[in-house]
Parts: C-alpha cells; structure tokens; sequence
C-alpha cells in the first residue's frame, strides 16, 4: 500500500489532461474515450451485472494461480466478496465498454476472467467482436460462463488453465485487444506479454491492470515501456495502456482520468 501511496504522489505531479498531448491518435483516445461523458444505455447493464454479483452469497473453492488476494487467505470465498475485493470498478468496466466501443475490436483476449465483470463490459461495447477469456480457477470459470449465458453475452468464451498453457494454445489467433489482469506478478505479467507479442498486430492495444500494484509490477511496466515494439504507452495509474504503431515515434503519456 505504501508503494502505491508513493507512485500515485508521483503521479499526480507528472500527469496532464489532453492539453498536453501533442499526438492526433492519442488526443482523439483522451478526447473520445477516455474522456468521453455520454451515458450509455449499457452501462445499466454493466451495474446490473456487478450489482447482481455483489448480492450473491454462493460459496466456492478458489484455485488461485496468480498472486492471490490482498484481503483474505481463504480458498472458500463468496461471489459476492470476490466482486467486492477482486472484481472490476464500474469506472474501470465503463472504461472497457469504452474503449472497445471506440476501437471496435474484432477479437479480444483477456487474461484474468474473475467474475466477469471485465468481460461483460468488453463483450457490450462492441457486440459484433469475439471475446475470449482465460481463467485459472475451474470453479470461478464455471460460474462465470454461465452468468454470461444468462445475461445474453453469447460472443464471449472462458478458457479454463494456467495462461502460459493455454496461450500458446490460441495458434492461429491475433488480437485487436489485449487485457492482462490476472496475474500482478512481475516475472509472470512479462512472460506473457512477450507470449503474446507473435498475437498481435500494428494497431492492437494492450491494457496493464494494477502497474502499481507492487514494486514488481511497476518494474514490469517500466520494462515493457522500454521494449522495441512498443511505440506509444498512456499511464492512467489504474491501467498501463500500451500501442505498437510503427508509424508514430516512440512516446510516453501520462493522463488523469
């Protein structure tokens, strides 16, 4: 907690509006995404969603492959304590909606499927693109495919394993988005990441869940700033936004949202 108090300081300090940004690509992003007010008919559903989660007592057995709960130990949890400690805002799933509502994206992967939440809001802001998410928790799947069944969310699938399996698994597939929320791990979030690099292509956007969560995490960001391919990254605290367009000049944002 104290690394993030620290960071978020820094942060503060650093951090612009779209006032100070000088690239079209990312000004219309702050302009028309991020910044975007309108409220959406969707973003009924997407409180809905996590509301319904929030009132749910189901108990089930948790096989956690990633870095674990901050708030508690035990392998028994709630659905609705998950939904309370692990699962998406509803200003970071608003985010997503927008995001994948602005870029229109025709294939996303997420690593980390939870209870959904993410998945949810990428599936309805662009409802003609395929959604496929991976999850490590059989129990914390099973529930989650079936609750997006049954909130009509017919373009999204869960995986069920351990990423570094079942990436390599995805063969013939690119993506035009890339959520990595399911392991803040510093070793873990960049393997995967450079599994994932033959996966994508000039305009593909990648999203960092937590680049604060710890000093590891943060270190993992800032690597991944620095790699070759990597041509324009946002830092919005929250999510490390990272785009590979050969055409722009190597650049870093920081943004208040």
């Amino acid at each position: 907690m104290l690394h993030q108090i620290q960071e978020y300081i820094k942060f503060l300090k650093r951090s612009t509006n779209q006032h100070g940004v000088h690239s079209p690509f990312v000004f219309n992003l702050v302009t028309k995404c991020f910044y975007d007010k309108k409220q959406y008919a969707d973003y009924a559903l997407i409180t809905n969603y996590k509301k319904a989660l929030l009132n749910n007592n189901t108990l089930i057995e948790i096989t956690d492959l990633g870095t674990g709960s901050q708030f508690t130990k035990n392998n028994t949890r709630s659905i609705n304590s998950i939904a309370k400690h692990s699962g998406a805002s509803l200003n970071r799933a608003k985010l997503l909606y927008r995001l994948a509502k602005y870029f229109k994206f025709n294939n996303s992967l997420e690593l980390g499927t939870s209870l959904g939440i993410s998945t949810h809001a990428i599936a309805l802001g662009y409802k003609n693109g395929n959604v496929t998410s991976i999850e490590g928790c059989p129990e914390i799947a099973k529930f989650t495919t079936l609750n997006l069944k049954e909130n009509n969310i017919k373009h999204a699938k869960v995986r069920v394993g351990d990423f570094s399996k079942v990436i390599p698994e995805l063969k013939d597939e690119t993506f035009d988005f890339i959520l990595f929320d399911g392991n803040h791990n510093k070793e873990a979030t960049l393997t995967y990441f450079e599994l994932l690099l033959p996966k994508i292509h000039n305009d593909t956007v990648c999203v960092f869940d937590d680049i604060y969560w710890s000093k590891g995490m943060t270190e993992a960001w800032e690597l991944i700033k620095k790699h070759p391919k990597v041509k324009v990254t946002i830092d919005t605290f929250q999510y490390g936004f990272v785009c590979f367009r050969k055409e722009q000049v190597k650049e870093h944002f920081t943004i208040r949202l």
